[in-house]
């Protein structure tokens, strides 16, 4: 049996090891805890993207409007095959002038030939038996006045004369079907131009009236171009027929054209914000090319409480053209805007925006109206000091 001494000393010494497990215990909890916070924290620091802001500045933009344009030719014609055969020669290559009915190419149509020639026999035939019961029904009705033959007789033959006329003009339309259709081996320009574009070669085997055809010829009349552009919305108002626009091109550095506004749609495309408009421009000298695109400046006043954004500030989706403010709570907030004049790196923005918006630049793709994000260190300026 121990001794009362030492049984007092086991005792203390269980105590203090079960204090010094629980401690160590107790430290091992609050590491982990302190360790998981820290790492909740950090991957939550990280879930949020940081991004660069900039300020939207008043536009200073001078009195013209430049906006980009398209091209056309007054007229354009593609020319296809009315009938099927082969190209037995063609006249005229792109880049050749033509006059309205001149030939751009023969085809030869046997099959429509030999259908022809049966056509005009089976006419032929119909005259033939037209003309025998024309005069049956004469002598039936001469008959008729002698009470030699029965009424119900001689209408027979006069109905049979009617059927045969019907026939021989039945026939004789068929004739005139098919000469027209071989007319049609011949290929006409519609209209004064240039061939634009030529798509078949001698033997080359036509189909007409196939839904895979494709235009042998291209005929467009350049004497004066048709330009289309698209008006912001908020410059409609300032645009009307008759104004004068300044056209510069790409390959004609330091010239400018001159072009008459003609007619505009009058209506706003709910897709873009804009209104379509035509202008035209003498094209003497076919400097203008049909397809080409262009410069167009119109002489207008800029938009009052336009605002200048970088072009990388924008997102274009399925909601029209937005930008990504952000919001006092550290929360991005997604705005529909209205884009008045594309400048390249640079945008004129016509509504939606103000010079207080903090907009985000070159905002993620997966970014969502009320994400949160951070701004990153030095990643707030203005639209100018950005670009």
């Amino acid at each position: 049996m121990p001794e009362p001494g030492q049984s007092r000393s086991m005792k203390t010494f269980g105590v203090v090891a079960a204090v010094a497990a629980v401690a160590v215990a107790g430290a091992g909890i609050a590491t982990r805890s302190r360790s998981e916070h820290q790492l909740a924290g950090w991957t939550a620091a990280q879930a949020t993207p940081a991004v660069a802001v900039v300020r939207p500045t008043p536009s200073t933009s001078a009195s013209a409007l430049t906006l980009p344009a398209n091209l056309q030719a007054l007229n354009s014609a593609p020319i296809f095959a009315r009938t099927s055969g082969y190209v037995r020669k063609w006249y005229v290559d792109i880049g050749d002038s033509v006059r309205a009915g001149q030939t751009l190419a023969v085809l030869d149509a046997p099959e429509v030939e030999q259908q022809l020639v049966a056509a005009r026999a089976d006419l032929q035939t119909a005259l033939a038996n037209q003309q025998l019961a024309a005069s049956t029904a004469a002598r039936w009705r001469n008959m008729l006045a002698k009470d030699a033959v029965s009424k119900q007789e001689t209408d027979e033959k006069v109905g049979d004369l009617a059927a045969k006329t019907a026939v021989s003009n039945a026939a004789r339309a068929n004739v005139s079907r098919l000469q027209y259709t071989q007319g049609f081996t011949r290929l006409l320009a519609p209209f004064s131009g240039v061939v634009t574009s030529r798509s078949t070669d001698i033997g080359a085997l036509v189909s007409a009236g196939t839904a895979a055809s494709t235009p042998l010829f291209t005929v467009s009349d350049v004497s004066r171009m048709r330009v289309f552009v698209r008006v912001p919305q908020a410059f409609s108002a300032q645009v009307h027929p008759g104004m004068h626009v300044s056209l510069t091109l790409p390959e004609y550095a330091g010239r400018q054209f001159d072009a008459v506004l003609t007619r505009t749609a009058g209506a706003v495309d709910p897709g873009s914000g804009t209104v379509l408009v035509e202008l035209q421009a003498a094209n003497s000298d076919r400097a203008l090319k049909p397809g080409a695109f262009a410069q167009a400046s119109f002489p207008v006043a800029g938009a009052s409480g336009a605002m200048t954004l970088p072009a990388s500030a924008l997102i274009v989706g399925e909601r029209g053209t937005q930008v990504a403010l952000l919001g006092s709570d550290g929360r991005a907030r997604l705005k529909t805007i209205t884009i008045g004049q594309d400048q390249g790196a640079t945008v004129q923005v016509s509504a939606g925006l103000s010079a207080t918006d903090r907009v985000i630049d070159s905002p993620p793709d997966a970014l969502q109206n009320g994400d949160p994000v951070q701004v990153s260190r030095n990643g707030a300026g203005t639209a100018n000091a950005a670009h």
